[in-house]
């Protein structure tokens, strides 16, 4: 009864409730962390907007604004919905920081409701129950709080590759190295990379969801743009990555 007096302190729904006491893992925890922090995320737009019907803004003039923060959670929703455990909350709080434009052009509308389509017609993601497992034992104790931080760093690395290269060219060899070991190789994290992959080139994420989110999102249009200068930088340094890059390692 304690933890169900907690929960409720705590604004968990009583179905909410039920999920989680039934869940050993303790995963459906980490993905109502998720949806809490992008709830007060969307909390502060919301204050954002009342204060600004509050400084004489007209009604009409906001909706543009309110319907952005709507169109954020309908997308967000639905990747943790289509992506299991750590990787659908981080690819949810990765792809939520470029959600916060307003739709203005048919194209972006048009984009919009690719992505939704897309969402809601693709297969769920889903691992073997092993490798299931092997997931959530291997990520139980990364929060969202760490989340946000590994989301923070990679920003800074692709932002500038030469001082992250500069600075990190043991810990990228070693990385290397070990992605083309046998050990690596015949682990379960590789099988799931590889799965990943493959869902990703076959499921339309590649070829329909991440031209959709560029054509939607300025933000993350110039994001990816940085992100291919990065990569072409590192194979400059690191012609092997390219090995692992094709073969799926």
């Amino acid at each position: 009864m304690k933890k169900i007096s907690i929960l409720r302190k705590l604004g968990i729904s009583t179905e909410e409730i039920k999920t989680l006491l039934s869940d050993e893992s303790k995963s459906y925890l980490h993905t109502l962390s998720v949806q809490k922090e992008l709830d007060i995320q969307r909390g502060q737009e919301k204050k954002s907007i009342l204060d600004k019907l509050a400084s004489g803004k007209d009604y009409s003039e906001v909706s543009v604004e309110l319907h952005m923060v709507e169109n954020s959670k309908t997308i967000t929703e639905k990747l943790l919905e289509a992506f299991p455990g750590y990787y659908g909350r981080y690819i949810c709080l990765h792809f939520a920081r470029f959600l916060n434009e307003p739709i203005k052009t048919s194209s972006q509308q048009s984009a919009y409701k690719k992505i939704i389509s897309f969402l809601d017609n693709t297969p769920p993601l889903n691992l073997p129950e092993d490798l299931q497992e092997y997931l959530i034992e291997g990520t139980k104790n990364i929060d969202t709080v760490q989340i946000k931080e590994i989301i923070e760093n990679t920003k800074k690395a692709i932002e500038n590759p030469d001082d992250f290269l500069s600075n990190n060219k043991e810990t990228v060899k070693q990385y290397l190295v070990y992605k083309q070991s046998d050990e690596y190789k015949n682990s379960p994290a590789h099988t799931i990379m590889s799965l990943i992959k493959d869902f990703n080139n076959v499921s339309g994420y590649n070829d329909v969801f991440i031209p959709a989110l560029r054509e939607l999102s300025t933000s993350y249009d110039e994001y990816y743009k940085q992100l291919e200068i990065a990569n072409e930088k590192l194979l400059d340094e690191y012609p092997d990555i390219q090995n692992i890059i094709d073969k799926g390692i």
